[in-house]
């Protein structure tokens, strides 16, 4: 297939043409891939969508209303309409298509879609990011996995949890789905500073009582959030980091919802090794985050999320496997690996503190 002679030849087969044409495309959808998130970026920057939400609108209002060309604002809904996000009516006005009013509708993917401009552009020279000779916009946005917990600024912190609270309702609803917490009396949340899984958690299980545990500056977002959902009587908020700071105690689980994945394999192998020492015969460790294929490579773990965590400076999407054999070595037993309704999402496993 490498050879152009070869090509020629399969070219002209009827099977060979439909195979040539097929993997043609296929290519050419990876080479403006990158583009077609730049249009899905363009439409968020500029609010287009829910715009569109309430009424059709023309190229021409929309130009007026962000002073660009007509001609360069109908190009970028055209675009949007190529990628199914909008569609155009017969008088020429744009709407919204489906998929468009999706995105509106998933919490936290504008926020998501506008936090990856900083991603982009550290894979904007994608080969001096694998050789990690210089420091990342990514490495700059997150600095609490390097333990800065003391000198955060506080606008960091909020940032951060903002982020992290619009993002993790969908993986916590993903999560209980996957993990039932039938008769967990007392769930930790490490690293669960937005307080939302514990949130979700509590609203699904009324006899349970939720504590989170995270940096000090990124704990009042898990203050108001819980307040606003009126859960502080069932929630406790415990500061530190797991670095140096004691779990609670007298806790029958621990989460660790997309946190491994944000720290290297010595760190990871403390931190659960802390895990297991916090917990009670017959206690239980939840973890939840993306995760790579393993040993068949998927688009979300393998691509996005291998790369991202790579542009974060530390970290890795690991595998189920992976992480089931790091638990084990530490002493966990009857490991369960539920099948994950959306990997891209998150992915989960569920193992036992052995009595």
């Amino acid at each position: 297939m490498a050879r152009p002679d070869f090509q020629k030849i399969a070219n002209r087969l009827p099977f060979g043409h439909a195979l040539s044409k097929r993997d043609g495309a296929y290519i050419f959808d990876i080479l403006q891939g990158f583009v077609a998130s730049q249009v899905l970026a363009a439409l968020v920057e500029l609010d287009v969508m829910p715009r569109l939400l309430d009424a059709p609108e023309s190229a021409e209002s929309l130009a007026l209303s962000h002073g660009i060309p007509v001609d360069r604002m109908d190009r970028l809904l055209r675009a949007g309409v190529a990628l199914k996000l909008l569609k155009i009516r017969h008088n020429g006005q744009y709407t919204l298509a489906r998929r468009g009013a999706a995105i509106l509708g998933v919490p936290g993917l504008e926020a998501m879609i506008r936090h990856n401009r900083a991603f982009y552009e550290d894979m904007s020279d994608p080969v001096a990011l694998l050789r990690g000779d210089h420091e990342t916009n990514l490495q700059r946005f997150w600095p609490y996995v390097f333990g800065q917990s003391g000198d955060m600024p506080r606008d960091v912190a909020e940032r951060y949890s903002d982020l992290m609270a619009q993002s993790q309702i969908l993986v916590a609803q993903d999560t209980l789905g996957m993990i039932p917490l039938t008769g967990v009396r007392r769930l930790l949340d490490v690293g669960g500073g937005s307080g939302m899984f514990i949130s979700h958690a509590l609203r699904k299980y009324p006899a349970l009582h939720g504590l989170v545990f995270d940096l000090p500056e990124v704990l009042p977002t898990a203050r108001v959030h819980l307040d606003r959902e009126k859960l502080t009587n069932r929630a406790t908020l415990c500061p530190g980091s797991f670095r140096q700071d004691d779990f609670p105690d007298e806790v029958d689980s621990i989460s660790l919802i997309r946190v491994l994945y944000d720290h290297d394999d010595a760190s990871v192998m403390a931190l659960l090794t802390k895990v297991f020492a916090a917990l009670p015969a017959g206690g239980q460790l939840i973890v939840s985050e993306p995760m790579s294929g393993g040993a068949i490579p998927d688009r979300a773990g393998d691509v996005y999320f291998a790369l991202y965590t790579m542009a974060m400076g530390t970290g890795k999407a690991r595998s189920a496997n992976e992480i089931s054999q790091m638990c084990q070595s530490i002493g966990f037993s009857d490991i369960k690996i539920p099948r994950a309704p959306r990997p891209y999402i998150t992915s989960a496993l569920i193992c036992v503190k052995p009595a």
